[in-house]
């Protein structure tokens, strides 16, 4: 029998409240104030704009590395530096060459590492006090609600369903089942970040991808209360080398914040060869470099995070409209690889989407054709001019270290060209070689000090599910992970995962995976990163996941 589902109606449907579509919401709600006071017509209603938020509460699950750029703050809020939680101006900017026991600072700062102008945040506490603005401006903004599923309507989206609350992990209601709400939109805005669901979804099925395919990185945090005097606040670095091997693409970062607290992380290109290479361990390793290890001793781990982040640039960004249908920030590709910058690029995609919207209010056409004036839009903004120069990036690391920063010193010169444009790429996955009946490694324990083992880890990024609910970690096959995945790959699951989510237990009939879902972060890793694309992550019951606070 069909689910009976409360059906509400609004005129834009934002679902996540992110960067971009908090950035969305309050410029609309803005241009739509000052559209009323002039006794414009027809007349617009910010209360009809609604912002969904899968996590517990605004900001909840906004992981960064937390270095922003204001200049789309500034356009968005001309005060902001009154009241908005920027923790400190960037001091200095250095860039860090690792071996094992030594590092080495560049003597000139080379320019995408240089960061004067930026801000050290925590977006946690940014996106927060946007969602403040956004429901001042009288917007209606739904936390613990994810997008479930899209409402497709003649060549179009017209809206989602939320997801249904209150189910076994059976899938049977219990006794507070609700069903999900059936939320219709004029236009639906994607801002669900990196890999969202329901963009993934859609992309395939109406084939708006580019000529690449998506690139991914991820990235591991921890945030510290150090010892006074360790760190200046405002300092800013980011390492190369040890013990990121020169075949790969990664690299790491210290930020200091104010009152003795330093944020720092690494960040690994999905796209190396070694199926049982393990994220976590080599972010850990990486804490025991002298130069880290100075800063850490006789400090307290207070969180722990791990985010999915889009390489692919300017010729893996999907095509961004439809009808009714509109896409920004990380779910579009809005993120600079080469300096791994997205917020302000994010929060700009939401403010060009609200300008769209607003013309397509006025006029009363949802339709692609006048939505078509987002990507036009994006075309004659800093967007374009920023990511239009680094547009082979990433590609140029695909092979190495080495091969990368010859590549990326031509496209210095050449406007981002380099020798091959457009530089191709392959989905992150293929690069995976098989084990040849390699025994596995031991798992990293940590010390328990500076370095960590998973579930450590995991208890400080302060994620909760229900246990007693359905699954939001969708395995197509369970057998080809008991058996052809043994065999060629390793299980690389119980690697990539940054959570402890995937582990293969022995049975008398053989390996079987178990599936940890409470543990889930919500980095999408596992969905990015099967060799087999048979994990699919789709949205948990709203509230669950990770607990960013302050990060």
């Amino acid at each position: 029998m069909a689910i009976q589902r409360e059906q509400l109606e609004a005129d834009v449907l934002i679902v996540g409240a992110g960067p971009a579509g908090l950035a969305c919401a309050l410029h609309l709600a803005n241009l739509i104030k000052q559209h009323n006071a002039e006794g414009a017509k027809p007349e617009l209603s910010a209360e009809q704009i609604y912002v969904l938020e899968k996590g517990r509460d605004i900001g909840a699950h906004q992981l960064s590395g937390a270095i922003m750029n204001p200049k789309a703050l500034a356009e968005l809020v001309p005060d902001f530096q009154k009241t908005a939680p920027l923790d400190t101006p960037v001091t200095d900017s250095a860039a860090l060459v690792f071996t094992e026991k030594s590092s080495y600072r560049i003597p000139i700062t080379p320019p995408p590492f240089n960061n004067s102008g930026n801000y050290v945040i925590s977006l946690n506490k940014l996106v927060k006090w946007m969602g403040g603005l956004v429901e001042s401006a009288g917007v209606n903004l739904f936390k613990e609600f994810g997008g479930a599923e899209l409402i497709y309507e003649g060549d179009g989206i017209a809206g989602v369903i939320t997801e249904d609350k209150g189910l076994n992990k059976n899938g049977k209601p219990k006794d507070n089942f609700t069903p999900g709400y059936e939320l219709r939109a004029k236009l639906t805005v994607l801002a669900e970040g990196t890999r969202g669901s329901l963009t993934k979804q859609l992309v395939a099925k109406k084939k708006l991808d580019n000529i690449n395919p998506q690139s991914y990185g991820i990235g591991i945090k921890e945030l510290w209360d150090i010892q006074p005097g360790k760190l200046q606040p405002g300092y800013v670095a980011h390492t190369l080398g040890w013990p990121i091997s020169t075949k790969m693409y990664g690299g790491g970062w210290i930020y200091g914040l104010s009152n003795n607290r330093v944020s720092i992380g690494l960040v690994i290109a999905l796209e190396y060869r070694d199926p049982r290479f393990d994220p976590h361990a080599a972010f850990q390793t990486w804490k025991t470099h002298p130069f880290v290890r100075n800063i850490l001793e006789g400090g307290k781990l207070v969180r722990y995070g791990a985010k999915s982040l889009p390489y692919g640039g300017w010729y893996a960004m999907p095509r961004n409209y439809l009808d009714g249908a509109l896409i920004v920030g990380d779910s579009g590709s809005f993120l600079d690889s080469q300096r791994l910058k997205g917020v302000h690029l994010a929060m700009k995609s939401g403010m060009l989407a609200a300008e769209t919207i607003f013309e397509a209010l006025k006029k009363g056409d949802y339709s692609g054709n006048t939505l078509k004036l987002y990507k036009e839009k994006i075309d004659k903004s800093y967007i374009k001019e920023e990511l239009w120069k680094v547009r082979n990036f990433h590609q140029s690391f695909r092979n190495g270290l080495l091969d990368g920063l010859f590549h990326s010193g031509l496209q210095q010169i050449t406007g981002g060209a380099g020798i091959i444009d457009p530089m191709r790429a392959h989905e992150g996955y293929e690069a995976y070689r098989p084990i040849f009946g390699r025994p596995a490694p031991e798992r990293f324990k940590g010390d328990g000090k500076v370095t960590f083992d998973r579930l450590t880890d995991v208890y400080h990024s302060g994620t909760r599910h229900d246990e007693d609910q359905p699954c939001h970690l969708k395995v197509e096959d369970l057998n080809i992970c008991s058996t052809r995945c043994v065999e060629e790959f390793g299980n690389p699951c119980q690697y990539f995962c940054p959570a402890a989510v995937y582990e293969m237990v022995k049975e008398a009939n053989g390996p079987k995976l178990k599936i940890n879902a409470a543990n889930c972060v919500h980095c999408k890793t596992c969905d990015i990163a099967d060799p087999y694309q048979i994990i699919e992550w789709v949205v948990p019951e709203g509230g669950g996941g990770p607990n960013y606070e302050g990060m």
